[in-house]
This record gives structure tokens, sequence and C-alpha cells, in this order.
């Protein structure tokens, strides 16, 4: 059985082509699952603009403050987010699988743009060499709580990179990246979540981040409301409120988001529903905490309530048949999705 994670967004228009044929992941495609990691789903780190960014971004929301700071060559974009996305992904793969990590990997540069469907051209490569340098010049000051720790620190979004291996024209084929502590311990803590592998199809910067927002807020629950005005605030928009209205508005007519739709309600609300789990309220399976801890157990560094959502999906496909026993019923599924898996 396909993952959940991606289904219903491949044939919608808007997205960007899948440039390499559906061949991403072949081999590691439930260990190497794309993942972000929460803290930067949920506060708005990364720039939303296409052209190079010199502002000071300051954010401030229950408590939560971040500061942005620019290198020369401007902040780190929701493009450039990529390469900490596959990252993440390679790390929760060798976590998952029991194989020793540390902060620095070692990447092939053309398996980064065939994960996170860039182009492979000349251009691509130069493209990929200055996203490396926004996220290496690019500070954060935040109190942000990573792995349970709450410190008011400095960083760069990665610590260092380095060209390891190039072509005699210049080209790079083997990175090392050196990630910043404080994403390394989101890692170890597991405080990340899977994303659709459609979300680097997404061409707009603002789509990406509506997405995120979506990803961490809505999550297996069947919607999610927000106000207008705060969406803007989470998602870091410079634009005034009535252009930002107008974007999200944008959005909710081409209907392309992976996993979500958007319609716009009364009082400037935003209603983020799941596309794969039209299930109201009250209805459908429910499964007990202790069910999940024990899917906990069984699945280590998976995000169960994903896996949950993509077992109510299948549940909901399948005519949404009367469960004597929905937790043995999870987990039996379950059991057979870890098999898939290996």
């Amino acid at each position: 059985m396909a993952s959940a994670v991606g289904l219903g967004a491949s044939g919608r228009r808007g997205l960007a082509p899948d440039r390499h044929g559906g061949d991403v992941f072949v081999c590691d495609i439930f260990d190497a699952l794309p993942k972000d990691d929460i803290g930067s789903m949920e506060h708005p780190v990364f720039s939303l603009s296409t052209r190079p960014d010199l502002r000071v971004l300051e954010y401030a929301h229950n408590g939560v403050t971040v500061t942005v700071v620019p290198s020369v060559r401007g902040l780190a974009t929701m493009f450039d987010k990529d390469i900490l996305i596959y990252c993440i992904s390679q790390l929760m793969a060798a976590l998952n699988a029991g194989r020793p990590v540390s902060r620095e990997l070692r990447l092939t540069a053309h398996d980064l743009m065939m994960a996170t469907n860039r182009e492979t051209s000349g251009d691509g490569y130069q493209r990929l060499r200055e996203a490396f340098e926004r996220l290496a010049g690019t500070r954060i000051t935040t109190n942000l709580v990573t792995g349970g720790v709450e410190a008011t620190t400095g960083f760069g979004l990665i610590e260092s990179w380095q060209i390891l291996r190039a072509t005699k024209g210049g080209r790079m084929v083997q990175v090392a990246v050196t990630l910043s502590d404080w994403l390394y311990r989101a890692v170890l803590s597991h405080s990340v979540l899977t994303l659709s592998r459609d979300y680097f199809r997404l061409r707009k910067p603002l789509e990406r981040r509506v997405y995120e927002l979506a990803r961490k807020h809505c999550g297996r629950q069947p919607e999610w409301r927000v106000g207008m005005g705060t969406l803007a605030k989470k998602s870091g928009s410079a634009s005034p409120l009535r252009v930002f209205r107008r974007m999200i508005r944008d959005m909710v007519a081409e209907d392309h988001l992976p996993e979500y739709r958007l319609a716009e309600e009364p009082g400037d609300i935003l209603r983020v529903t799941r596309r794969d789990l039209v299930i109201l309220p009250g209805e459908g399976p429910l499964l007990k905490s202790a069910t999940l801890e024990t899917a906990r157990e069984m699945m280590p560094g998976w995000d169960v309530h994903a896996l949950e959502a993509e077992w109510r999906a299948v549940w909901a496909a399948t005519g949404r048949p009367k469960l004597r026993a929905p937790d043995a019923a999870f987990l039996g599924w379950l059991r057979k999705r870890g098999a898939a898996s290996r």
C-alpha cells in the first residue's frame, strides 16, 4: 500500500512538475520521507521573498521571540530550507534504522537536488551553492525550546558547509554540512513532522509556508481555523493585510495545496481541512492514548499522529466499516505498515 503522504496533490494544476519521474526516495520511500523541524514550522524563520532580503525580521508570539539577521547575501529563503529538510530526513532515517548520527553530514549534491525536486543544471548547482551561503550567513536569536531546552540562543541555520569534491568545472559533487546544535537537538528529540513530497513542487514561498502551518496546526485533526491577521503574522509575510488576504484567496481558488484544502469563512477566518481525512469530530474509530503509546514503541522515530491519520484515511476509503476493536485493528495495520518499510 502506498504511503498517504503526498497523495491527492500530484495531478492538480499549479504545482511544479515532478522533475525526476517519481524516482525520489524509491529505495527509502518509508525511511527517508521528508521531515521538517516543528520549531521553524511553528514560527517564521525564513524569508518569503524571492529576491535578496536584507531586512532584520522580528517576531514575538505567546512568549516566543525570534530575531533573524541576514548576511550580505540576504536572509535564508523558504527554498533554501529544502537543504535543512533533506538533512533532517536523512538523520531521521538513520535514527530509525539504529545507525549512529552526528551534526556533520556528507551529502551528494545531485541526490539532494533530486530529492527536493530541484533542477540539476549548471544554474541549479549555482543556486544550491548560494542557498548554502545564505543558510550559513543568516543568524537567529531566539528563546524557542528545542529538545526540551529553553535558552536564549544565537546561531546560524547551519554552522558550516564545505565542498569536499567538485568537477573540473567547479560544480559541487559532495558537500559536508554541519547543522546548528539547535536544529540537531530537534532531530534527536524527534521534534519533527513528515511532509508531503509534493511540498517541493509548490512554486510560491507563501504556499510552502501556509502548508507548513497547516501541517503543524491541523495535523491529524479534521480542521483548523485561524484569523487572517494571526496567519499573516505566523507566516512572516511583510505584505499589508489586504494584500496578504488577496494572496490567500488566490490560494483558496487555485486549491493545489498538498494534503489540505483552504476555505475562507465569515469573520476574516481561514478554515483548513484535510483532503484525505474528511471525518467530522466524534465520527470514526477512536483510539485510546495507551494504543498511541504502544504505536510509538512499535515505530520509534515515526509521527504516530500521522500514522493514525493515514490509517483513518484507509478506513474512510474502504467504506468506513464498523470496527469492533479499533485499537487492535490499528495495531495490526501498523505491524503490516512497519514490515513494509523494512
